[in-house]
């Protein structure tokens, strides 16, 4: 048996240890691993195949990023053509990836991604390529598993700094707010707004009126707490209004999600008069070791690809569902986004203690 490994889309914590354990789980059943560069452009640049054996997964475990590299620009039926006059179409090439992938004698594919990656996977799956995807994102917005690794990890980097900004925010009498990653789906924000004793929680699954964050803000000042703290998912809607973003979306690309912060603290200093500062951690959430929980559930994952193929499975994706890792189709982990629901438990506890997400009145301490 010979099987292939890529990592595609944005980097995450513990895609190093999906890498390593896949290896060694496949190794020990006397398979063949290679590792394809960069998504599927490896397939088609020098040294872009790689063998993969013990020692060039050796110590990677902790590690962030991917050894393989990724890209989230490398979809194989839109694959980006210069012409002669220096114009751009879009391509499929999708046949000629499956065409290489089987000239290499390549079994089956072990591709791990988030949504967008996992969704050329389930593509390329129906045309006959065997795949099993293993779910990573640290937006955690992949529908058919409980959460993806590398989700906690950003959690916790987000919680740190959230955390540092208390003293800095209640020294100066400051309103601080924090711009976080998420795209379309508010579960960094809000578990790292929940973690962080955040007074205010805006995500895109419950649309905000400043309004109503004002009447919050004013209510600690009146209470005596000189200070507050607001968590903003990147892809944060007010009211009857749309998304921030930071481009107009050229052709053949994807609106860039941004700016959401720092409008809403313009906004807050003007509607308050208290001193404002924004915060946009960005690609920091992405970065560094996973921590425990990531890399246990990467591991996992790995292994459980790895049986997968034994098994004779494709088309499916790697699963958390409770504690159990199991079998999904890909075509269920990419039919829609998951998102927050509007009556999650921690809503409804963040509710219970005063914290506001911008759409009711009130809000204590």
């Amino acid at each position: 048996m010979k099987i292939a490994i890529n990592t595609g889309g944005g980097d995450a914590p513990g895609l190093n240890a999906v890498i390593r354990s896949a290896v060694l789980a496949a190794l020990e059943r006397g398979w063949e691993v290679i590792g394809i560069r960069r998504g599927y452009e490896g397939l088609f640049r020098p040294g872009g195949i790689v063998s993969l054996d013990a020692r060039s997964v050796r110590g990677i475990t902790h590690m962030g990023g991917t050894i393989l590299g990724t890209t989230n620009r490398g979809n194989p039926f839109r694959h980006a053509v210069e012409g002669p006059a220096g114009e751009v179409r879009m391509v499929d090439r999708s046949d000629r990836v499956i065409e290489r992938i089987r000239e290499l004698g390549i079994d089956c594919l072990i591709a791990v991604g988030g949504d967008g990656s996992l969704r050329i996977a389930s593509e390329l799956a129906e045309k006959g390529l065997r795949v099993i995807g293993v779910p990573k994102t640290i937006d955690n917005d992949l529908a058919a598993t409980e959460v993806t690794f590398g989700f906690h990890t950003a959690v916790q980097t987000a919680t740190e700094a959230i955390g540092k900004l208390h003293s800095t925010a209640e020294a100066h009498q400051r309103i601080m707010v924090v711009e976080l990653m998420g795209r379309h789906a508010g579960w960094i924000a809000l578990y790292a707004g929940f973690a962080s004793t955040a007074d205010v929680i805006l995500i895109p699954e419950v649309p905000y009126d400043l309004a109503r964050v004002v009447e919050k803000i004013e209510a600690r000042w009146r209470q005596g707490f000189e200070f507050a703290i607001v968590v903003v998912a990147e892809g944060a809607v007010p009211s009857g209004g749309e998304a921030s973003y930071l481009d107009g979306g050229p052709a053949g690309k994807k609106r860039r999600l941004g700016g959401v912060g720092t409008r809403i603290a313009r906004r807050l200093e003007e509607l308050t008069g208290h001193e404002t500062r924004s915060l946009v951690l960005g690609h920091l959430q992405r970065g560094g070791a996973p921590i425990a929980f990531d890399r246990i559930l990467a591991q996992r994952f790995g292994v459980a690809a790895v049986e997968m193929v034994a098994q004779g499975s494709g088309g499916c994706m790697v699963a958390l569902e409770a504690t159990r890792v199991s079998e999904v189709p890909l075509a269920d982990a990419v039919r829609h986004t998951k998102m927050v629901p509007v009556d999650h438990d921690l809503i409804r506890r963040a509710r219970a203690m005063g914290i506001s997400f911008g759409d009711r009145r009130g809000g204590g301490r």
